[in-house]
């Protein structure tokens, strides 16, 4: 009769410490990034409907704050990254299989999609703005760039439509995206599942319009608060969807998932901050609001907006917890 000896190495605390899961530089992109995937799909749609008197803030005005949002989720991204000179080899290749691949491409496609639609909507969205950037360019150099800057306005403008039509694709692919990045990880359980794509889309639609909603007034400001509406509770199901495929998984779904049904502080969290803050109270303000009662303008699109960045944080927090709690079953 042979032995077998079955040898196994615990980890040990310093390497288990390396186990390294995001810090908060990563909700931050994933909700700006969501965010600006939002702005693009909404304000390319009032693009291609022509609801420019209509809706200005959503049509002329609220792109210019997608160049800048995504800016400042991508100097977020780049805080995280641990070898910060070598983001260049993304752009070397294009890896069909890999999740951060695709998003690398997506957003050198996103920056002139959104400049080309800023500079498309920018005189009409901003007359003041424009006419003072133009009267400094008149000043450069005895005006000798002012006809270049014309042109390429005058360029975008005739075809914004174009601009708009490849805007909307872009901005579902960018939403999609923030959430694929996280479910593209199988070793973490609540992570691991198709939900998140749709899921963090409509979040990042439902905090662009909420942005809109902010930034307008009257008849665009009610009409953005419905549409809001109609997320808020698309957002809901997807989010019951996403609680039962965890549930009916394996094990290691289950013990991820009852993080969040009060097997740590994060539940609290995510019940108050997300459920109640950001997704119910904000559709019961609005629902109010249609029917007449007085809610103050800016209390539903601030607590979405806030909803919004507590979700990736919260989904990015109880996957930390999840590692720390299996660390400790493995290292007993």
């Amino acid at each position: 009769m042979k032995e077998i000896t079955i040898t196994t190495q615990k980890m040990a605390g310093a390497h288990a410490q390396g186990w390294q899961i995001w810090g908060w530089e990563i909700p931050v992109y994933l909700f700006l990034g969501g965010l600006t995937a939002g702005i693009i799909v909404v304000a390319s749609w009032m693009i291609l409907k022509n609801r420019g008197k209509e809706y200005p803030v959503a049509t002329n005005k609220i792109m210019v704050l997608a160049p800048v949002l995504i800016s400042l989720g991508m100097g977020a991204l780049f805080l995280d990254l641990s070898h910060k000179l070598y983001v260049w080899r993304f752009y070397t290749t294009f890896q069909v299989t890999s999740v951060m691949s695709w998003g690398s491409w997506i957003l050198v496609l996103v920056y002139p999609v959104t400049i080309l639609l800023v500079l498309a909507t920018f005189r009409e969205g901003f007359p003041a703005v424009y006419g003072w950037v133009e009267e400094r360019i008149k000043q450069i150099r005895d005006g000798r760039f002012l006809p270049w800057f014309k042109a390429v306005v005058d360029f975008a403008e005739t075809r914004k439509n174009i601009f708009a039509k490849a805007g909307i694709p872009i901005g579902i692919g960018l939403g999609i995206y923030t959430g694929i990045l996280l479910s593209a990880f199988a070793a973490r359980p609540i992570w691991n599942s198709a939900i998140l794509g749709p899921l963090f889309l409509v979040s990042g639609m439902s905090t662009g319009v909420a942005l809109i909603a902010l930034l307008s007034r009257d008849d665009e400001r009610h009409y953005f608060a419905r549409m809001d509406m109609g997320l808020i509770v698309v957002e809901l199901f997807i989010l019951f969807l996403f609680f039962i495929g965890q549930l009916t998984s394996g094990k290691a779904q289950q013990e991820a998932i009852s993080l969040l049904l009060g097997g740590s502080i994060m539940t609290p969290v995510f019940w108050i901050f997300v459920f109640t803050l950001g997704l119910f109270l904000p559709l019961v303000f609005e629902w109010l609001e249609m029917k007449g009662r007085d809610i103050p303008a800016v209390l539903p699109p601030v607590m979405v907006l806030f909803g919004g960045l507590m979700l990736r944080f919260v989904l990015v927090k109880v996957c930390c917890l999840w590692r720390d709690m299996s660390i400790d079953q493995l290292l007993r």
